[in-house]
């Protein structure tokens, strides 16, 4: 069951792995870099709901270009700790026929997500594909896909904080921690 003294239990046998200073400074990174990379193109801009909103909160203030802003939610996880079939919530729109895409979220991990959303957003007549995830887990097998902006690499652990959840809990928090179990 969950419970306030659980997630505080979780929270204090975590590992810190990315301060708050750490984490705004990438988002920082990777604004600058969108915004020469995208800044004549006015994309569409697609945050992966839920686990990006913090980092998309953080991040669009800073982009200093022209652009269209709506979201999509698919999950692997739910509130589990290993990933497991996509599930699409709400799915792209038609205006992503055309349209130059940077589609924002929380974690690149084994690539599954975010692979599918690069498939259904190009079948979907999008006229280019960029992504840009906060954090990139360092796994020892091929992905993919691969992201074109990446804020942070991290080990192979299951990480919270910053928009990603444990259980459901702890997107809240403004450094990235790590179970230390994982």
């Amino acid at each position: 069951m969950r419970s306030a003294a659980n997630a505080w239990t979780v929270l204090e046998a975590a590992e810190l792995i990315c301060s708050a200073e750490v984490v705004a400074e990438a988002v920082r990174r990777m604004a600058a870099e969108i915004t020469v990379r995208l800044h004549d193109q006015h994309p569409l801009v697609l945050t992966v709901m839920g686990g990006a909103v913090v980092f998309t909160g953080q991040l669009l203030p800073l982009l200093h270009f022209p652009l269209d802003f709506d979201y999509i939610h698919l999950t692997r996880y739910g509130r589990e700790t290993q990933g497991g079939h996509i599930r699409w919530e709400v799915a792209p729109k038609d205006t992503v026929a055309g349209r130059v895409v940077l589609v924002l979220d929380d974690i690149l991990d084994e690539g599954a997500t975010l692979a599918a959303v690069r498939t259904r957003l190009l079948e979907g007549g999008a006229a280019a594909f960029f992504s840009a995830v906060l954090v990139e887990k360092q796994i020892d097998r091929p992905k993919p896909v691969a992201a074109d902006f990446v804020g942070l690499r991290i080990p192979d652990r299951y990480v919270f904080g910053f928009g990603m959840d444990v259980r459901g809990e702890w997107r809240n928090l403004p450094a990235i921690y790590a179970l230390r179990d994982s």
